[in-house]
This record gives structure tokens, C-alpha cells and sequence, in this order.
């Protein structure tokens, strides 16, 4: 079996609705991807409180980084006159699909970049309970270091009868 070419097996862009037109982002170049996946850690560093390297910061601040996620759609959609919110909402959907994939980027600007609307809501998880799909998170078992012995012989398994 040989490789089939890649441009066979992915749609390397990404296609965006705003206003009645669609943009497509072309795929990064392999610096642009890296450069987002060195920002996109960073920052997760930064909101866990740890010490973000400030040297990846600085970079990603000194380049017009929408321009470079964004690709040609970012020439486009600023001749087209699209509004500043549309434009960044864009480039960090950009930039969730280069640190990502298409599925995240889909919820990203699905959610319009809201983080609550990103996650399940309560009726969502109920339903999926419901339907019988399997909870991959265990019960927790006792914490006390105790366990109870289990029941054997004739009497477990046959109450007895009251005195």
C-alpha cells in the first residue's frame, strides 16, 4: 500500500461564514503553526499561574498574528469592511483550528468565543445520561481506608426469620 497525497485526505483550509460570505483561511505555514502552538501553551501556563515564557509573548505581540493565521482572508475580509469583533473572532477561531483541530474551531465560533456556551449545559449532560452513554468518570470509593467484608456461607444469601 503506498501514501496517498496528503492534499487527497485533508481539506487543509478553513471556511468561515461572515455576512453572507464565506472566507477561507488557508493553512499556515509550518513557523505560523508553531509560533501558535508555543502561544497557545504559554498562555495556558500563564492561567494556571505558572511562569509563561515571556520571550513567545513578546514575539507573538511584536507580529500581526490575525494577519498571519488569518492568511489571505484576513486582506479579504478588511476589503470586504468586516467589523473589528468579526475579524478577531475569526483569528482566534484560526487560531484554535492551528493549536487544534477543525471539530474545536467549529465549537469555538459556534460558541461566538463564549467559554460557557462551550461546555455541555445541565440538560445536555442529563440527556446524555439518558440515553444510556457510559459515564467515564468512576465512583469514588471509600476514603476512610476501611473496607467491608463480603457476606458467604447459607446465611447471606437466606434471611432469617424473626425470633
Amino acid at each position: 500500500m503506498a501514501f496517498k497525497a496528503l492534499g487527497e485526505l485533508l481539506d487543509e483550509s478553513l471556511h468561515l461564514p461572515i455576512k453572507g460570505h464565506t472566507y477561507t483561511v488557508p493553512p499556515p505555514s509550518a513557523e505560523t503553526g508553531l509560533r501558535v502552538q508555543a502561544l497557545i501553551n504559554a498562555a495556558a501556563i500563564a492561567a494556571d499561574g505558572g511562569q509563561a515564557d515571556e520571550d513567545v509573548l513578546a514575539d507573538a505581540a511584536e507580529r500581526d498574528l490575525y494577519r498571519d493565521v488569518l492568511g489571505t482572508a484576513h486582506d479579504q475580509m478588511v476589503a470586504d469592511g468586516v467589523t473589528w469583533p468579526a475579524l478577531k473572532h475569526a483569528a482566534i477561531t484560526a487560531m484554535v483550528w492551528i493549536a487544534q483541530d477543525a471539530a474545536a474551531a467549529e465549537r469555538y465560533w459556534n460558541a461566538g468565543g463564549d467559554p460557557s456556551r462551550l461546555a455541555p449545559n445541565r440538560e445536555a449532560r442529563r440527556a446524555q445520561n439518558r440515553s444510556g452513554a457510559a459515564n467515564s468518570t468512576p465512583n469514588r470509593g471509600s476514603m476512610s481506608g476501611t473496607s467491608t467484608r463480603p457476606a458467604s456461607g447459607p446465611t447471606a444469601a437466606t434471611p432469617r426469620p424473626p425470633a
